[in-house]
């Protein structure tokens, strides 16, 4: 009964509630701009702890803008803990038949044609999609490569670059910055500055590094490039030499039309770690890429709400640095 009054507590302060079933959690928005608008979000990534920075990310989309959000885990089924390094076992992909918007935040998975399906049903569907950091190479299919879903590996030869490169935009390519000494600072495309997306929008840094990206195509517009800096703070200085001239796109958006004849608003972007969502203007940047996806651009406060909801104390990113123990339960609101 305590827990009761005090979950209903909660609740009632933050005006949307969590639900969870073993395997993920959602959060039902109340009020604001998105009620009735489903956004699923997919992760598991052994490297930027997708697992902690997504459900955070989703938690403020449901209480400040009204969006119900859906945030699937990769699980280890033994337990039923959340377990990044299981390549293959994100559940709930079903839940993207009633999503209105993906955001997906994978690196090198392998899902099982069943539940890929869901997935690639979601890709040609026309809905939007928002690309995370290493979702440049979301996929490899390296235990089933007759899969009829392999060609969405992210060095794919069939489908040249797979996931990443066809749909998002490119594919992993390396390495930019030097990874864990030079993070990233957002410069603005002057071209693009007014975009929607980037309302309200005044800066952008993340300690991630910048990633080479170089097959853009002809009809990506770079919203924000990332300009490597010679350290791991906001204010240090950018480093000399090639690597800022030019500087690599960080956030671009972009269409695809897949099998079916459908388009779809793509966005990506090359940060997004948990630790690069401390940053309030990245923050709001995604926030503002979802309504944008959705086709709510008319609809972006002229200074989207990116408060975080409850705590937030991000893990380094690593491998093998994940928080072991946790479930998807300890992710719902309180």
């Amino acid at each position: 009964m305590k827990r009761l009054i005090t979950l209903i507590s909660a609740l009632l302060i933050t005006g949307a509630t969590s639900t969870f079933a073993r395997d993920w959690v959602e959060y039902e928005g109340k009020e604001g701009p998105g009620l009735g608008k489903h956004i699923v979000f997919v992760t598991g990534d052994e490297e930027y702890r997708s697992e902690e920075g997504m459900p955070m990310l989703a938690k403020i989309l449901a209480v400040h803008h009204g969006f119900k959000c859906t945030v699937l885990f990769a699980i280890n089924p033994t337990d039923g803990t959340i377990d990044p390094n299981n390549s293959s076992n994100v559940v709930g992909l079903e839940k993207l038949q009633n999503a209105d918007m993906m955001v997906v935040f994978t690196r090198f998975r392998e899902f099982p044609d069943d539940k890929m399906k869901y997935f690639v049903d979601f890709v040609n569907s026309g809905k939007p999609i928002l690309g995370l950091r290493t979702a440049t190479h979301a996929f490899q299919y390296a235990k089933n490569p007759k899969s009829p879903y392999a060609k969405y590996t992210w060095n794919s030869k069939e489908w040249l670059g797979g996931f990443g490169r066809q749909v998002l935009g490119d594919t992993w390519i390396s390495h930019h910055g030097n990874h864990g000494s030079e993070s990233t600072r957002g410069i603005f495309n002057p071209d693009f500055a007014s975009h929607p997306i980037l309302r309200g929008v005044d800066g952008i840094w993340g300690p991630t590094d910048v990633y080479g990206i170089t097959h853009l195509p002809a009809d990506a517009k770079v919203l924000v490039h990332g300009q490597v800096l010679a350290g791991m703070n906001p204010t240090d200085k950018p480093v000399d030499g090639p690597k800022n001239n030019p500087m690599m796109p960080v956030f671009w958006i972009r269409t695809f039309t897949g099998e079916t004849g459908h388009t779809s608003r793509v966005i990506g972007t090359t940060m997004g770690a948990a630790t690069d969502l401390v940053n309030e203007g990245l923050r709001r940047t995604l926030i503002n890429s979802c309504y944008w996806g959705l086709g709510m651009e008319d609809k972006i406060p002229a200074r989207s709400d990116a408060r975080i909801v409850g705590d937030f104390k991000p893990t380094p990113f690593g491998f093998n640095k994940f928080v072991k123990g946790r479930k998807p339960a300890d992710h719902e609101l309180h």
